[in-house]
């Protein structure tokens, strides 16, 4: 049997860039290594990484962390706990995440179209904030007649509906923490 392989993130999203590395690494200055945290751009993975020598990474910036050549990034150190992030990049994070949720829209319109119960009793809508039995039902009911187009159509077609890119961030944003059961966006 094998074991379940990870998806692995091609570009991230610079949330911080400490160019003298962490503030607490007691090794004398020479010896430390400048650190990038950053935000996998399709599973939200958080990673720490590791620069090229004389790259100067900005938050926003998008770098290349595939198998191929990479241009700005030496390695990646690996994944990042929540705890971990900088006050810089724990502030940068829901912008950023709001920013890749609105550019890729699509996927996001169709978790909705797609979703489907996780028991008996629970269905993947109700893991997002803000919905509940109630609208949960009136989306299933509503995406039989046509499955939803974007945020938008979702919003006039659902009575009293949440806004759905909020409710996606927030859900990441959970996710991230380690605080859900059934993670939808977030690779753990």
């Amino acid at each position: 049997m094998t074991e379940r392989q990870q998806p692995k993130e091609e570009s991230a999203i610079v949330l911080d860039f400490l160019q003298h590395g962490y503030p607490f690494d007691k090794r004398p200055s020479h010896r430390k290594t400048p650190i990038v945290q950053a935000v996998g751009k399709k599973y939200f993975t958080l990673l720490e990484l590791v620069p090229k020598p004389g790259i100067f990474l900005q938050p926003y910036e998008e770098v290349y962390i595939g198998p191929d050549k990479r241009d700005k990034i030496h390695h990646i150190t690996g994944r990042l706990p929540m705890d971990k992030l900088t006050g810089t990049a724990h502030e940068e994070l829901r912008h950023i995440i709001e920013d890749l949720v609105v550019k890729d829209e699509a996927r996001f319109v169709e978790s909705f179209n797609k979703a489907a119960p996780l028991t008996t009793r629970m269905h993947q809508l109700e893991l997002l904030p803000g919905l509940g039995k109630k609208h949960m039902w009136e989306i299933v009911e509503t995406r039989k007649e046509k499955p939803f187009e974007s945020f938008d159509d979702m919003r006039k077609r659902v009575k009293l509906m949440p806004d759905p890119k909020q409710a996606i961030v927030k859900r990441i944003l959970q996710e991230l923490e380690g605080e859900e059961k059934h993670p939808l966006f977030v690779d753990r």
